[in-house]
């Protein structure tokens, strides 16, 4: 009798302890599927990735000696669904154990148990052996506290795994150097060029349209830039340490219309598809820091690990310490649609039509470009937060529920009610213009607040605080832009909020 290992499309990790030897008694399930590939519109980037991904890493165990028994998604045989496809093998083959890792996503926590709930054969859950922190870690450390500070929780973890530090002491004496990292670009430093892989993926998509999967986006099949290997995660990794890690931290929060990517590095992807693992991604950017600390400033670093270590693994302890209600959170009640352009980049604002078209073209997006382009309008034009998840859910590459769920609706969206972020994170026109290049060539003037030439951000910013006031004017964060509001003469509040009405009511005029 053998024992049947499921591994998941974002379980890509070879140094899992379950390939250490290969074993005759042991056979692995791996599948491309439509319960995955349907369940939101993706990006047809991300559907590539995760299928490139995961059939080069059936081929890496298959050439290891593993047992893998893998179905494509063109496979005739295939039931496009997890428990009628294991059901099928525990037919079929002599299994007499099943195993399957931890999931990340709720939804499959929940379908793996509840088949598991109705097997007559003994099976077990193991930890998927990615993560720093275990599930329910968060929730432990801020048991009995009012607030899930971050800050907190990444000095913890600092101090636990002994990351950028010396004794007890932060290295480089502070903890947080993000006052440091908050430069918009103007040309220079000149960015180096873009790591690709170069890989051809024609005969992948044909596949992938045969099957009828709807998808959104962009792709060009002759040159495919994700990582879909532990190796190339690892060259682009060491891209990243030699070339753009000496100016990630200062230019993190800038956005420019002439580089998709700046100084960031792209590894999300390869990480949240567990290719590489967070520790030897810390592990590699602290060590090249101290090899090269005339090259690498520590707030370089910092602000990079912290990313990583506090950051990812915050919103992952927050997510399983707060589903499955928080996917139903709407603490601001918004319930408007989400302006259509978020599908065609068909607007006249210069800032989200870039942004926008950059995630068709590419199913990428840094974390600016997230929170105060897209995340900031949709909360200003109070989309429904159901809505604004299911559309970052699917058109960025490296979107897994886990993730996605508490920066969308938590960070951006402040749907959660304050549970990640202390007050919601909003802006008019003048962040996205101190920023970035957006507002140069646009059609509309940042600094006009009224008038057919006024940027739009200024009218929704003032009118949504003053719609939300009675649920955010208590907020002691904001108590500065409600005071700024209270000075407002009543006319022109009324004036901005017939505009922002205009533009929540008819966004593909603007």
């Amino acid at each position: 009798m053998k024992t049947l290992r499921l591994i998941l499309g974002d379980q890509l990790n070879r140094d899992h302890s379950w390939f250490e030897t290969p074993r005759e008694d042991v056979l692995y399930l791996m599948a491309e599927m439509r319960q995955e590939t349907d369940y939101v519109l993706h990006h047809i980037q991300k559907v590539v990735g995760f299928f490139a991904s995961m059939r080069n890493f059936e081929s890496e165990l298959q050439s290891l000696g593993h047992e893998v028994r893998y179905f494509r998604i063109s496979d005739p045989r295939n039931p496009q669904n997890l428990p009628d496809l294991i059901q099928r093998i525990l037919e079929k083959e002599p299994i007499g154990r099943f195993e399957y890792q931890f999931p990340d996503e709720y939804r499959l926590d929940i379908q793996l148990r509840n088949f598991c709930n109705s097997l007559e054969i003994p099976w077990q859950a193991v930890d998927s052996e990615h993560f720093y922190t275990e599930r329910d870690e968060l929730t432990t450390f801020f048991k009995g506290k009012k607030q899930l500070l971050m800050e907190s929780f990444y000095r913890m973890m600092r101090r636990k795994h002994g990351v950028l530090m010396e004794g007890s002491q932060p290295l480089g004496g502070k903890w947080n150097y993000d006052r440091q990292n908050r430069n918009a670009w103007k040309g220079t430093p000149a960015v180096p060029s873009v790591f690709t892989t170069g890989r051809d993926v024609s005969d992948l998509l044909e596949e992938i349209r045969k099957a009828g999967i709807r998808t959104l986006g962009s792709i060009d099949p002759k040159k495919f830039d994700w990582t879909t290997s532990a190796e190339e995660a690892r060259a682009l990794l060491s891209y990243f340490c030699e070339h753009l890690l000496p100016f990630f931290g200062a230019f993190q929060d800038a956005m420019h219309t002439g580089e998709k990517y700046l100084f960031h590095s792209r590894i999300s992807f390869a990480l949240n598809s567990k290719m590489i693992s967070p520790a030897e991604v810390v592990d590699t950017v602290e060590s090249y820091h101290r090899k090269n600390p005339e090259k690498v400033h520590i707030s370089e670093t910092e602000g990079f690990i912290r990313q990583i270590l506090g950051w990812r693994e915050y919103m992952r302890g927050v997510y399983w310490r707060e589903m499955p209600g928080y996917s139903e959170k709407n603490y601001l009640k918004n319930l408007n649609p989400l302006p259509k352009f978020f599908w065609t980049a068909e607007t006249g604002m210069n800032c989200l039509r870039h942004a926008i078209s950059q995630s068709l073209e590419t199913a990428y997006a840094h974390h600016i470009q997230r929170l105060m382009i897209t995340g900031n309008f949709a909360l200003l034009v109070q989309a429904n937060p159901e809505e604004v998840d299911r559309w970052y859910l699917g058109i960025y590459a490296d979107a897994l529920e886990w993730v996605q769920l508490p920066n969308t609706r938590g960070m951006s969206q402040f749907a959660d009610g304050g549970i990640v972020g202390t007050k919601p994170y909003i802006s008019s026109a003048n962040y996205i213009h101190k920023m970035s290049n957006y507002c140069k060539d646009c059609q509309y003037d940042p600094k006009e607040r009224l008038g057919p030439k006024a940027c739009p951000f200024n009218a929704l910013y003032w009118n949504f605080l003053h719609a939300k006031r009675d649920v955010l004017a208590d907020n002691p964060r904001m108590g500065m832009m409600y005071r700024l509001l209270d000075k407002k003469d009543p006319e022109e509040l009324e004036a901005l909020t017939q505009r922002a009405a205009q533009v929540i009511e008819h966004p593909e005029q603007f």
